[in-house]
């Protein structure tokens, strides 16, 4: 299949998160949209949790209808598990808001995935699958159009007024422009897959994430519980750690990073694994710049921050939202600059940024998330502020000072 058109007011790369809300909002608005995915529907994706902070971003779509009807477990709580084995108490977002929107899902990503671009669809995005972008065109600095492949094989050039890359990890707009910086303090990796059959707690518990360190905190797993009794799980760690001073391959790594985890191995003990292992490296990185002369960066191709918290679909979510925000604006006043374009992207690093520090604190071996709320037990709606996606709030702003006590935090990126 091939564009129906030579050009449009918008294209938009990658049918992910990010791309279908920012096409979605854009064809609400009247303009021309062209979503160019590379896959072909349903496919496998990690990134399942959801932040009750999506809540807004999925009325505005109009899909809370759809995600209600679902299998998708809901997720009422994080829970976290120390290197001792010893398990915090749940964070129960409903303790911050008891509005339903505290209530979340975790999500099969294919099935996910699918119901997001039917909603780009179903707003009047014309949406191509197999259709793979080799390059974004430029006339000087301003974006005019991409050049892909097509699933018919057929190589074009589709012009735009507006590019918007939502095109993932590859980063088309930025890495072309060499304005991505990785985060040197968080080279990580991650090994994954999906269990069944593993044991799952009760009730409203049923659907929590749990993060577990393991002994010597030098790596942690997740716990994700999934449809048709399935559970993501993914080990993280330094890539020296993790991957570099190893000699076994992805499986034998989790499985002795597992048997370091003594609550989460019990957990899996008559689990059956449902596919190989998948292993994903230094992961961590922003671009310099959110926008630039006709063009827009949003979800992973600005920038990625480590899983810890879930935090992925939640900021693909909210860029992709405030994109279509500004250029639906930079249509009514006729200016595709970086700055009209851009606008949003201060709002944006603030949110990483706030999430950016919790993961440092996370990461330093001595602090605890335990001993800091037991010290500084004002702080305890700012966590749960953050945890739920409310990372804007004025709680979160004041718990970086007292954490800053017993912890290094990272110098803040400004955009």
């Amino acid at each position: 299949m091939t564009p129906t058109a030579d050009s449009y007011d918008v294209i938009v790369i990658g049918g992910g998160p990010a791309g279908c809300t920012a096409a979605a909002l854009l064809a609400e608005h009247g303009r021309s949209v062209l979503l160019l995915e590379r896959d072909l529907f349903p496919r496998f994706k990690v990134g399942e949790s959801l932040m009750p902070g999506t809540y807004e971003t999925f009325a505005r779509l109009g899909v809370l209808d759809k995600l209600n009807e679902t299998a998708f477990p809901r997720k009422h709580s994080v829970q976290f598990y120390s290197g001792s084995g010893r398990a915090s108490k749940p964070f129960y977002f409903s303790d911050n808001n008891a509005h339903e929107s505290s209530v979340t899902w975790q999500v099969l990503r294919s099935d996910f995935d699918a119901l997001m671009i039917a909603a780009a669809a179903d707003k009047g995005a014309e949406v191509i699958h197999e259709a793979s972008v080799h390059d974004v065109l430029f006339d000087g600095d301003r974006a005019v159009g991409v050049r892909g492949k097509f699933g018919d094989g057929d190589i074009r050039e589709v012009r735009a007024t507006v590019v918007v890359d939502a095109s993932g990890q590859s980063a088309l707009i930025s890495r072309r422009l060499k304005i991505v910086s990785t985060e040197a303090g968080l080279r990580k990796a991650s090994i994954y897959t999906h269990f069944t059959g593993a044991q799952r707690d009760s009730g409203i518990d049923e659907g929590a994430t749990i993060i577990y360190q393991t002994e010597g905190k030098d790596s942690w797993f997740w716990f994700i519980p999934l449809p048709e009794d399935r559970a993501s799980v993914g080990v993280v760690g330094d890539i020296d750690y993790l991957i570099q001073s190893r000699d076994g391959d992805a499986t034998a790594i989790f499985h002795e990073e597992l048997s370091k985890c003594a609550p989460l191995e019990e957990r899996l003990r008559r689990a059956e694994q449902a596919f190989p292992m998948k292993v994903t490296k230094d992961f961590s990185y922003r671009s310099k710049q959110v926008a630039g002369p006709s063009w827009v960066l949003v979800g992973d191709a600005f920038g990625f921050l480590d899983p810890i918290y879930s935090s992925g679909i939640y900021l693909a979510l909210k860029s992709g939202e405030w994109a279509a925000d500004a250029v639906h604006d930079a249509f009514e006043s006729d200016d595709f600059s970086a700055e009209r374009l851009g606008v949003f992207g201060p709002k944006l690093n603030e949110g990483m940024e706030a999430l950016r520090k919790l993961v440092y604190a996370y990461y330093t071996k001595d602090f605890s998330f335990g001993r800091f709320l037991r010290r500084f037990p004002e702080c305890q709606q700012g966590i749960i502020d953050i945890l739920s996606g409310n990372v804007y709030a004025d709680s979160v702003r004041r718990i970086f000072g007292p954490m800053a006590e017993m912890c290094e935090l990272p110098e803040e990126i400004t955009l």
